[in-house]
């Protein structure tokens, strides 16, 4: 009975908390219709209202259409759906929010369950419900510094194929043939829009809205330049490769001069999670009382509070940006 009802509770909170966030986000039919119009025309979005073609894709943001339909309603939907294809998951943006759901509502009724007495259950099970959101930010920021690594090869390789005389689409094929992910997958979507009729401007402009790092921003600015003043096309392309090579290069000397600053952060963020985790286990009685005792559930609030931010603090003094 007491899991009904705390399942209830559960249902009833988090259809509240969406009805209002419906209402408070919710968009006029006009300007739902203008905003999924500008998402799938890209190049009409920047202002270029002669192009005779335009490339439509379908972007669904879930396999049921009545919670596509829904989401459409919410701004931030094509934008986590833009963030889930950055990360290179197949995943639609409606089943990475029922998963979350489903992770917060489980860890909620378990804690709440294991500990009556604790009132920051629905904190444990918003902190849970991010957890899959953080998977998707580490897989996204784990592809786009292996695209990152591996850029200065495919500039190379197109700089090869235009110093040998081929057209710059050919070079752009020859790299999504014989490059690695997800350099391929990425050059090969390019190639394959200005291929199906979209202007070569448009096509590399919407790569870098697919991979958001300055080092495409500058390939794409040089290239466009490129094309409207002319010049040697071969000669930029190995010139931005080499740039880009002696940045990655400091990037490994800051790296392993702050290694030891960054395992001693690891070191002490881990511990006291590491050793609650380890006294529940070996001695329950000892933390129960963290739990029960009124002044408990306070005093872990105040704790994971000053843990965050003394985390944020290290990372921002370790995180080095080059």
């Amino acid at each position: 009975m007491a899991i009904l009802i705390f399942v209830l509770t559960f249902v009833v909170v988090t259809l509240i908390v969406l009805g209002v966030w419906v209402l408070a986000t919710a968009e006029p039919g006009q300007e739902v219709i203008r905003r999924r119009m500008e998402a799938v025309r890209k190049a009409e979005r920047r202002g270029d209202v002669s192009l005779e073609l335009k490339l439509a894709r379908d972007e669904m943001l879930s396999s049921v259409p009545w919670l596509h339909r829904l989401m459409l309603h919410w701004a931030w939907s094509t934008r986590l759906q833009a963030f889930i294809a950055q990360s290179g998951l197949q995943m639609k943006a409606a089943k990475l929010v029922l998963i979350s759901l489903v992770i917060g509502m489980a860890s909620y009724l378990l804690i709440t369950h294991s500990y009556p007495r604790f009132p920051a259950s629905m904190l444990v099970g918003l902190a849970a419900a991010g957890l899959p959101f953080a998977y998707v930010a580490w897989r996204r920021q784990k592809r786009l510094r292996k695209f990152e690594e591996h850029f200065p090869e495919a500039l190379d390789l197109l700089g090869r194929a235009v110093r040998a005389g081929h057209a710059f689409t050919t070079g752009l094929e020859m790299i999504a043939k014989e490059s690695a992910e997800p350099i391929a997958s990425e050059f090969r979507t390019t190639f394959e829009e200005q291929n199906f009729g979209l202007p070569l401007r448009d096509a590399v402009l919407n790569m870098t809205e697919r991979v958001p790092l300055i080092d495409v921003r500058f390939f794409v600015t040089a290239l466009l330049i490129q094309k409207e003043t002319g010049g040697n096309l071969a000669e930029i392309l190995d010139g931005l490769a080499r740039v880009i090579r002696d940045r990655f290069r400091i990037y490994r000397e800051v790296r392993v001069r702050t290694a030891q600053g960054r395992l001693t952060a690891g070191i002490l963020i881990a511990l006291p999670i590491f050793m609650s985790v380890a006294l529940t286990v070996l001695n329950p009685n000892y933390m129960k009382i963290l739990f029960e005792d009124p002044s408990g559930p306070m005093i872990l609030i105040v704790a994971g509070t000053m843990q965050l931010i003394g985390s944020m603090m290290l990372w921002k003094i370790i995180h080095i940006e080059v």
